[in-house]
């Protein structure tokens, strides 16, 4: 195929033109579209392709790719292709990525102009699965409007699959387009994100998959592959998490291993989550109360932050320490019943109620509160 080669730095990719039935058969659909009567099944991705894998499962169950909308929006695009006569059905490029080294061939006294290979197999496409899918019905219905559109693609070669990861977030980093539950799960593979948003996302991977994390398969991760009732999103941890890292962030950057820094930092959760759960007792993951709902989590989370800065070492005996220090939370059992809990606690909205709950249990057990901004140096 004829292409352009395009350079930008130290990154090389290439601008190609297909027909329509041309690139339909050499691309793969991994979620499923739908028309009145016809709908396209989406190809299996295997195990080992992550990023084929985070995008079925982004498209499979962010609210903006639910089926309803789906079909709308490639009905309005399909319509948009019978309407379009002088206007280009499709004038921007589709993205598309294949892991194969493609070789290309400069033709004679060009540089950028040449013949690329094909891939072995079909590409993955980054951006543009919705005009496709649309394309692909409208020709089922106008087969003879085939041979006059052709789809400009820009085409990411050989390359990881962080890079194409890295590629679907910088498009799709829009509140629109993306729930922020699934950049958490990229912010350890994006050249650049900031390294206290990692340290902070790897925190988030550790208490949802950890054996010994209290929250293990309870954080909603948005096509985690547990079947458990979930406790907090993913994107509140986060914000939660983050809050504590971003204030320790001038000592935790000195630190000469952040995977070793950043354990040390579960590890402390870890045994005030635990500490919690044996205060709070039959409380703990009871419908009738409030102790494992979004609020309370994010409220403990601040509290964690609070006694960490006072009493986090020793790690030895830490865990029993600290349940001898929230056993008084016991006598707020009653406060967290769900019944009247809004009322026992009036705030203008969840941030403000947070907060409220935060000084509350800190101040039952006795700890200190310190808010970000005097808890140390971003």
């Amino acid at each position: 195929m004829l292409a352009t080669r395009i350079r930008q730095k130290d990154g090389i990719f290439y601008l190609a033109s297909y027909s329509a039935k041309e690139i339909l058969g050499k691309v793969r659909f991994i979620s499923r579209y739908y028309d009145e009567d016809e709908q396209i099944v989406p190809q299996a991705v295997p195990q080992h392709d992550e990023i084929a894998q985070f995008i079925a499962r982004v498209e499979r169950t962010d609210a903006a790719f639910q089926r309803q909308l789906s079909r709308a929006k490639v009905r309005s695009l399909k319509n948009f292709y019978e309407m379009a006569v002088t206007q280009p059905p499709i004038p921007g490029t589709v993205l598309l990525f294949t892991s194969d080294r493609l070789n290309f061939r400069a033709l004679e006294g060009q540089e950028s102009v040449g013949h690329l290979q094909d891939p072995n197999s079909k590409f993955l496409i980054i951006d543009g699965q919705h005009r496709l899918a649309a394309l692909r019905f409208y020709l089922t219905e106008h087969p003879d409007e085939a041979k006059n559109i052709d789809v400009p693609c820009v085409i990411f070669d050989g390359r990881s699959e962080d890079f194409a990861a890295e590629m679907f977030v910088i498009i799709n980093s829009t509140p629109t387009r993306i729930n922020k539950s699934h950049l958490v799960d990229l912010y350890e593979r994006v050249s650049w994100a900031d390294p206290d948003r990692r340290f902070a996302a790897r925190l988030v991977d550790s208490l949802y998959s950890e054996s010994d994390s209290p929250l293990r398969y309870r954080v909603n991760r948005l096509g985690g592959r547990s079947q458990k009732d979930k406790w907090i999103l993913q994107a509140e941890l986060f914000n939660e998490l983050y809050r504590w890292v971003r204030a320790d962030w001038k000592k935790i950057k000195q630190a000469s291993n952040s995977y070793r820094e950043a354990e040390k930092y579960y590890n402390v959760v870890r045994d005030f989550l635990k500490a919690a759960h044996k205060a709070w007792g039959e409380t703990w993951a009871s419908d009738g109360y409030m102790t494992t709902k979004p609020v309370t989590i994010k409220a403990m989370i601040r509290v964690c932050a609070d006694l960490a800065r006072e009493d986090a070492d020793p790690a030895d005996g830490r865990q029993k320490r600290w349940e001898q220090r929230l056993a008084v939370w016991a006598d707020q059992q009653k406060a967290f019943k769900v019944e009247g809990f809004y009322e026992r606690f009036p705030a203008k909205g969840e941030v403000e109620r947070v907060a409220r709950i935060h000084r509350d249990l800190a101040k039952v057990a006795g700890i200190e509160v310190r808010s970000p901004a005097n808890a140390g140096d971003k």
